[in-house]
């Protein structure tokens, strides 16, 4: 079994995040009333996938420029008021449009700044072929997305949350605001 990705590695977040910053822009973005969260806070740093290898082939399609979204099962988010839709309520909160997010490779090193541009909440079986090319994975067909997210939420499931082609899946589209 291959291994998990490692843990954000808070020395080279904080350093990555620090130069980032400034190199992108958000250290000058000033909103009404004081400067934004995006300006003041080290936002959260984090990996694709289940293993190493495809946290380090997912972060190479990102700063090659060909994956410019990502996917994830809804039930891993909770919702705005802290609870879940029918989970454990141990996920993070929906992604926003605007957010800021911090890159790592399956190392745990940071590999760029993203920043949210869109969000949306849609049954598996209603993912558009726009969204599969976006997600730059494979040869970008909606077909090998769909057989590849499949076998990924399977394999992810703790035995709570089976695949089925109507559950709810949130879809993210992002760009790159830095690299490292």
């Amino acid at each position: 079994m291959q291994s998990r990705p490692s843990d954000p590695r808070p020395d080279l977040v904080e350093a990555f995040w620090t130069e980032a910053w400034l190199r992108s822009g958000l250290a000058g973005e000033e909103v009404y009333q004081g400067f934004s969260s995006s300006a003041a806070l080290r936002p959260p740093a984090w990996s694709f996938g289940d293993t190493r290898d495809m946290a380090d082939e997912l972060c190479e399609l990102v700063l090659d420029g060909r994956k410019t979204a990502t996917s994830s099962p809804r039930w891993a988010y909770h919702d705005a008021d802290g609870g879940t839709d029918g989970t454990d309520g141990a996920g993070e909160p929906l992604p926003t449009v605007g957010s800021v997010t911090i890159l790592c490779d399956g190392s745990g090193a940071p590999r760029a700044l993203l920043r949210t541009t869109r969000v949306r909440v849609v049954a598996f079986d209603e993912v558009a072929a726009d969204h599969a090319r976006a997600e730059g994975e494979g040869d970008r067909s909606l077909e090998a997305w769909r057989r590849e997210h499949q076998a990924f939420l399977e394999r992810i499931d703790d035995g709570e949350q089976p695949f089925s082609p109507t559950m709810e899946v949130v879809l993210e589209e992002f760009e790159v605001l830095a690299r490292a």
